[in-house]
């Protein structure tokens, strides 16, 4: 993957179908704190209320079209810092990695009171979700 290709930036609201393509894949939004997002009203809902007044939420970009999001909490407990690379079309080809680097970079000149970023793994197991509901 070229890294010049990938960017982050606030979310806009003309992120709208990019973002339903990605929010609404099950396999994507198995482990966030939001359920899938399936209507287009439901996207420009999601994009104006959460994405775009977050503090730290950046859109990642391929060639400026948004496939996933970085979020940054400057507060203690779970959910620190959460990095998702969401199109799963994407998934395996380094997005991620080069996202945390622009990430990490940004965040600290943004918060300079930050002490450090946490960006947790978790294993993807198809099915784990709704087996933790049961």
């Amino acid at each position: 993957m070229d890294p010049s290709r990938i960017s982050l930036r606030p979310f806009k609201l003309s992120d709208v179908d990019d973002f339903l393509k990605w929010a609404s894949d099950d396999r994507v939004t198995w482990d966030l704190r939001w359920n899938s997002i399936t209507t287009r009203e439901e996207a420009l809902e999601h994009l104006e209320k959460v994405a775009i007044p977050h503090p730290w939420r950046r859109s990642i970009c391929l060639d400026d079209r948004s496939i996933g999001y970085i979020s940054v909490w400057q507060f203690s407990g779970d959910g620190r810092c959460r990095a998702n690379i969401v199109a799963a079309e994407y998934w395996g080809q380094g997005i991620a990695t080069i996202a945390l680097k622009i990430a990490v970079s940004s965040v600290f000149k943004d918060f300079p009171d930050l002490v450090r970023v946490e960006a947790p793994v978790e294993e993807r197991i198809m099915g784990l979700k709704e087996y933790l509901r049961k």
